[in-house]
């Protein structure tokens, strides 16, 4: 790429979950670090903009409330949407909601390449790119989970599909997905993850930890079940163990750690912006099943105690965790007790061997290696347009046939 006209990177993410922005982060980052000279990276929301219908302005919060208080239900809603005819009705309802934001977004942005970590805007891209092709560029799709993926990720539009997983790579040829444009790179994960060099007693020193109790660390939020009582459980256990609890910004979870009088070592933090050196800090992670997580302790070698998993996408990521040998599913505190009892006996033999078997599968350059192939379709665009007359016809129809004003929705 010319050195002297600095390409623009475009990455569109969402907020439902933690994960779809965590990645765009981590890949806006691998492009900074290593593609400083020739890129500019802007991560963006079209959803959050105020022309966009409430029903996706307040995904996020609506996403937390049903997964909390309604798993069954949004479990039920997940399978049955996850089906070629709902998708295709999903994906019309999107193109008409999102249409005009993102043609705009595109017009003021002028994006040389577009990278989407969250799979709601690929249908009003797509729409864009067939009816004004002076808007069509290279598209490249990041899926977040490592095996249980929607079908509404796997559009034909985009030019490259990044997978995590060989599994999650079946899926998509399942869906019709060409094999050139589908690759294995592992979920983005924070670049510091592949960069920390300090031993893990050094890190604990610079934390202010004890630096000889194996260390559990416990991530919470406003998404995960079942923390609390497993932390109790753990406080009473007697186990030689030391805790490192974060609320991940959830005051109330935070004032609940504060007020355990705590009978092991406990350090106690809301929000945190250095997770990768906790993470190189532990030994073993408390936490639930959502992709970024789970990518991120996989690719540090931290064994994983999964003690929530939202049915669905999560299901995928448990399982595969499970199946590898790097950490087990719980279903309550004393099962979770269990598990860690388990881990630390014979000098945590089992422990290691957890920790061998979560370095094996897990992937620390994935933001790198994404970034390379982003970089790479810049310098080499593709120029097949499957798209056909047909099409553009019948776009240019459902947005006439629908052109509303959505704030109200």
């Amino acid at each position: 790429m010319n050195q002297f006209h600095k390409k623009r990177v475009l990455i569109l993410t969402g907020d439902a979950g933690f994960g779809h922005r965590s990645a765009a982060e981590a890949v806006a980052a691998a492009l900074s670090r290593r593609y400083a000279d020739e890129c500019t990276v802007e991560i963006l929301n079209p959803a959050e903009d105020e022309r966009a219908p409430g029903i996706l302005r307040n995904s996020g919060a609506d996403y937390d409330r049903i997964v909390q208080e309604m798993p069954e239900l949004y479990k039920f809603g997940y399978q049955l949407s996850d089906a070629l005819v709902p998708v295709s009705v999903m994906e019309s309802a999107l193109t008409v909601m999102l249409y005009g934001v993102m043609r705009d977004m595109l017009h003021h942005k002028r994006p040389d390449i577009i990278v989407c970590t969250y799979p709601l805007f690929q249908a009003p891209l797509r729409a864009i790119f067939t009816i004004e092709e002076k808007w069509r560029v290279p598209l490249v799709t990041v899926i977040t989970d490592l095996v249980e993926n929607h079908r509404i990720w796997f559009s034909p539009n985009p030019d490259l599909c990044i997978v995590p997983t060989e599994m999650a790579a079946e899926l998509a040829l399942s869906y019709g997905l060409p094999p050139e444009r589908i690759k294995v790179a592992g979920i983005p994960v924070d670049a510091a993850i592949a960069e920390e060099e300090r031993e893990k007693a050094q890190i604990r020193a610079d934390l202010g930890w004890r630096t000889e109790l194996p260390t559990l660390l416990a991530v919470g939020g406003t998404r995960v079940a079942n923390l609390m009582p497993t932390l109790r459980a753990l406080n009473h256990s007697g186990l030689a163990l030391q805790l490192a609890l974060v609320a991940g910004g959830d005051d109330e979870l935070h004032r609940q750690f504060q007020e355990i009088d705590w009978h092991t070592p406990a350090h106690l933090y809301n929000f945190v912006e250095n997770m990768p050196t906790l993470m190189h800090a532990s030994d073993f992670i408390l936490c639930k099943a959502g992709g970024l997580i789970v990518s991120e302790a996989l690719a540090c070698g931290l064994p994983l105690v999964l003690i929530d998993v939202i049915p669905g996408q999560e299901t995928g990521n448990a399982e595969y965790v499970v199946a590898h040998g790097a950490g087990e599913q719980v279903e309550d505190a004393l099962a979770a007790l269990e598990i860690i009892h388990h881990w630390l006996a014979e000098d945590g033999a089992l422990l290691s061997e957890r920790a061998e078997n979560a370095q094996r599968v897990g992937r620390p350059q994935a933001a790198f290696e994404i970034a390379q192939r982003v970089c790479e379709l810049i310098a080499t665009p593709s120029t097949e347009h499957t798209e056909s007359a047909p099409e553009r016809s019948a776009l240019i129809e459902l947005l006439d046939r629908h052109r509303v004003t959505w704030r109200e929705i």
